[in-house]
């Protein structure tokens, strides 16, 4: 009886200490989103430091600072595999990244498309020094390793270049960096067979990184986009590491309907036992470079001036005009970026053409010569069902494909302020597309877990405290194509490692974002 009575005292203390607790921030009555695709549930959260500590109801515990959640979501930060913003993360003004943490972006992954630089020590400890808003994981290119090693050759590498590129990709892994990009529809990737990428990414699986690719082909350019997936499915199986096709889609009419049959490739691929995966952004419009949309793959060599050199040339001008048929004609080519004429910016190409009395080819042919071809722009041409069709797979993350822009500066796409909250107002709420907890997962939880990140993309004990809390009936995104620099609406709190980034819908300028590399190595701000 008295071991009994004396257990008993000691669970009756045991709960007592855990009512009892202390946190630095407690996290009182929201609906907790996990990120493990589970139903939202009521629950508190307790942060001491860096890390959650405590979940549960928590009702007799204390704290330094109180946050009542009361009628808000509570879910990990964003992860985004496709970002863009180095540039501006290497930049102390810009890299608090006010842009993707009003999203609830909390962690970014850089060097997409195979860019990035070949030492990537020198842009770590830059960022590092920049002190980002956000957390960093690194990434080395193809497209990079390959500049480095042969310029922009349209050819197969020697032997001595193959090693050069081996060297780039084997000291980027070194350095941290968790995976191989590639940009196959880029140049110099594009000249690349298959082998080459097979033969590099058998150097990041021997890191036990991850290969990921904007693909060959979303429409029908040359492989196709179902050919284009099936060499990310190659690589993956005789590279032996987990692949992704990146910002998946198919572009234009002709391409309409191919989701289903690349979902079928990737399904099978799974059940093979290969690790396949996609990342997405919700936009039904694309953004590149005018060169990259339009002119033909073979009259791309040698850059800018030797592309304006052949405009000239018959089959050039018959190539832009089967480019523009196949991104749905010129009114759907929108001016992004044009620094040789920043009033064209968010202009339509078919219109521009009316306005000089030209048709669209000639136009853009004068434009590329205006401009030495350095043209950005956005494509109207991503065709919602095969999109929906990609965004209702489990093995699909969300990404934004875009930046951390100069505030007021050009016309940049609208993903870069709004990818994460759009697809909640549109996706969830309005059009009913995937559930809440769904979208959640596939930009944390499901993102976290791909790519290996250690403790983050879940709301648990022992998790780094990234975290947003927002209000469902105002989540929405706010930027538009003609006017994108606007930020995103609907969260309340947002916190990176403990710290609060946004605080009762105002921002902090609190900047505690951490390098992560691999292995679990960290490089603090702070």
């Amino acid at each position: 009886m008295k071991r009994i009575l004396s257990l008993w005292f000691v669970f009756g203390a045991l709960v007592a200490l855990g009512r009892a607790q202390s946190f630095d921030v407690l996290i009182r009555g929201g609906k907790l989103i996990d990120g493990t695709g589970s139903p939202w549930r009521y629950a508190d959260v307790g942060l001491n430091g860096n890390r959650i500590v405590a979940i549960g109801n928590l009702p007799d515990a204390t704290a330094k600072k109180i946050i009542d959640a009361k009628g808000l979501y509570v879910a990990p930060g964003y992860i985004d595999p496709h970002s863009h913003a180095a540039e501006a993360l290497e930049e102390a003004s810009r890299a608090g990244c006010r842009a993707l943490i009003t999203q609830g972006i909390t962690t970014a992954v850089i060097n997409p498309d195979g860019g990035g630089p070949a030492d990537l020590v020198p842009q770590l400890k830059i960022i590092t020094q920049s002190r980002p808003g956000v957390n960093v994981v690194p990434l080395v290119g193809h497209n990079t390793a390959r500049i480095t090693a042969m310029g922009y050759e349209e050819r197969d590498p020697s032997p001595e270049e193959m090693d050069k590129m081996r060297k780039v990709v084997r000291g980027g892994m070194q350095a941290g960096a968790w995976g191989l990009s590639d940009g196959l529809f880029y140049q110099p990737a594009n000249h690349s067979k298959t082998e080459e990428v097979i033969d590099l990414a058998k150097i990041v699986a021997q890191f036990r990184g991850f290969y990921t690719a904007h693909v060959r082909d979303d429409a029908d350019y040359n492989v196709g986009a179902v050919g284009a997936v099936d060499e990310v499915i190659k690589i993956a199986r005789e590279a032996e590491l987990p692949s992704v096709v990146t910002h998946i889609k198919t572009m234009g009419p002709r391409a309409k309907g191919m989701s289903a049959e690349m979902i079928k490739h990737i399904e099978a691929a799974r059940v093979e036992g290969l690790e396949i995966w996609a990342d997405q952004h919700p936009y039904l419009a694309s953004q590149s470079s005018l060169v990259a949309y339009l002119v033909p793959e073979w009259a791309q060599n040698g850059g800018n001036p030797a592309i304006i050199k052949r405009l000239a040339d018959g089959e050039v001008i018959h190539g832009i005009e089967e480019n523009l048929r196949r991104r749905g004609g010129a009114d759907l080519i929108q001016i992004a970026s044009y620094p040789a004429n920043p009033k064209l910016e968010g202009k339509r190409l078919g219109a521009i053409a009316k306005e000089r009395g030209l048709d669209a080819t000639e136009t853009a042919i004068a434009m590329f010569k205006e401009s030495g071809g350095r043209i950005g722009v956005v494509s109207f041409t991503i065709n919602e069902s095969d999109s929906d069709a990609f965004m209702q797979q489990p093995w699909t993350m969300t990404d934004t494909d875009g930046g951390a822009p100069v505030f007021g500066q050009g016309v940049p796409h609208p993903r870069t302020y709004g990818a994460f909250p759009q697809k909640i107002r549109r996706d969830v709420i309005d059009r009913k597309v995937i559930t809440l907890e769904h979208a959640i997962h596939a930009g944390t939880g499901l993102t976290a877990g791909m790519h290996g990140l250690k403790d983050r993309g879940e709301i648990r004990e022992g998790a780094f405290a990234d975290i947003q809390v927002f209000d469902l009936a105002k989540v929405k995104d706010t930027a538009t194509y003609e006017k994108p620099h606007s930020y995103a609406e609907g969260m309340v709190y947002v916190f990176v490692n403990g710290y609060l980034a946004i605080d009762q819908g105002q921002f902090t300028d609190m900047r505690a974002g951490n390098i992560l590399l691999r292995d679990d190595k960290t490089v603090s701000n702070r």
